[in-house]
Order: C-alpha cells, then structure tokens, then sequence
C-alpha cells in the first residue's frame, strides 16, 4: 500500500511553480504493460512521491508513450527512467 502520494492537480501546480527536484517514471513491478510517474521534491535525500489519481493510490498509463505526452502536457520538460 502507498502511504504517501500526489494527486494529479497539485502536481500540476508544483510543477507550475518550478518546486519538483526531480521526476522518474518506472514500470509496475511484476507488469511491464504499466507504468508510472514520481517526482522527488526538496533535498537529494528526499524520497520519491508517486502520482495517484482520484480514485486509486496509484496512476498508471498503460504505455511509456502515454506517460510521456503526460508529462509534456504538465510542462515537464525530462525525467529519469528506472526499468
């Protein structure tokens, strides 16, 4: 279970506001038909922090394709990518 996560509107803000320190974008363990999107605010030794979405603890886009066009619609400009 994900303790801790962020939802998609105040990813958005964050990212508008230039705070996000890092993003990574990784597959769901175990499926390698999913994958999602982190990002890491504040010092180098500050945890990642996934996105959720409204209903579920955790987003995830059925293709790397898809998690890149959303991130470029949030104006992310790159991300790390852990496999």
């Amino acid at each position: 279970m994900i303790d801790e996560a962020i939802q998609l509107d105040s990813l958005a803000h964050l990212v508008a506001q230039h705070a996000i320190r890092d993003v990574v974008v990784g597959r769901v363990r175990g499926d390698n038909a999913q994958w999602t999107l982190s990002i890491r605010l504040g010092g180098p030794t500050a945890r990642l922090v996934p996105v959720r979405s409204r209903r579920k603890p955790l987003r995830t886009w059925a293709s790397f394709t898809a998690v890149g066009r959303f991130a470029e619609s949030l104006g992310i400009r790159g991300f790390r990518v852990e496999l």
